[in-house]
């Protein structure tokens, strides 16, 4: 509940954030992309000269008070949720994957099945539909997309982390995984991240059902 909770209020956000951009577009007001950029219309709405209506300015001022409402909300229960992973053995084991935070952890442990119940950690990626499709031309398989079944809100948050540790490798030059460095180097960066998300899903299945933590692989 904590989890779907804390989706519900970041969507109401999103939205939220999306209204305001949108109705203050309409009068020529933008601002760049990003939620952290929406503060920028904050000035616009406090320019006694900015040439918006009474009304518009009123009623932006009102969206904008929802959405600080709505960041604390989720502040709150940010806080509850890293409380909640990190007294858990096996949520803080999970963290110790780069790209699996405490919201991630906390959602494999509340909707994922027992992983013993897979046989191996190719079945539980497939079961969150993060194995290619496979086809076969002229007796040599080749393989697609993802195939996209499963738990949709789990496939999200791996692919969201593996995308946030593919920004952060891509910004230095120095990375400690080889695989990642060598698929960074002749793939384009979501390829990488769906990847990527791949190999954390197998991660989890092997760290749950042997009962370690992560490590990196050296390089050779």
């Amino acid at each position: 509940m904590l989890f779907r909770t804390r989706d519900l209020l970041v969507r109401q956000r999103t939205q939220t954030i999306n209204a305001l951009r949108g109705h203050l577009a309409e009068y020529g007001v933008v601002a760049p992309q990003g939620r952290a950029r929406i503060r920028q219309l904050v000035g616009e709405l406090e320019a006694g000269d900015c040439g918006l209506p009474g009304a518009v300015v009123e009623l932006g001022w009102l969206l904008l008070r929802q959405i600080d409402e709505l960041d604390e909300k989720i502040d709150g229960l940010d806080r509850k949720i890293r409380t909640s992973a990190g007294e858990h053995e096996e949520t803080a084991r999970l963290m110790t994957i780069p790209g699996i935070g405490p919201i991630t952890a906390l959602a494999l442990e509340a909707f994922a099945p027992p992983m013993e119940s897979f046989r191996r950690g190719r079945d539980f990626s497939a079961w969150l539909g993060l194995v290619p499709r496979q086809h076969t031309t002229g007796g040599k398989p080749r393989l697609g997309r993802i195939s996209k079944m499963g738990q949709r809100d789990l496939r999200r948050l791996l692919i969201t982390g593996a995308m946030a540790v593919v920004r952060h490798a891509s910004r230095h030059d120095e990375i400690k995984d080889p695989w990642l460095a060598g698929m960074l180097e002749r793939k384009p960066k979501k390829v990488v991240a769906v990847a990527l998300a791949n190999r954390r899903a197998r991660r989890v299945w092997a760290l749950a059902t042997r009962k370690e933590t992560y490590r990196v692989r050296a390089a050779a």
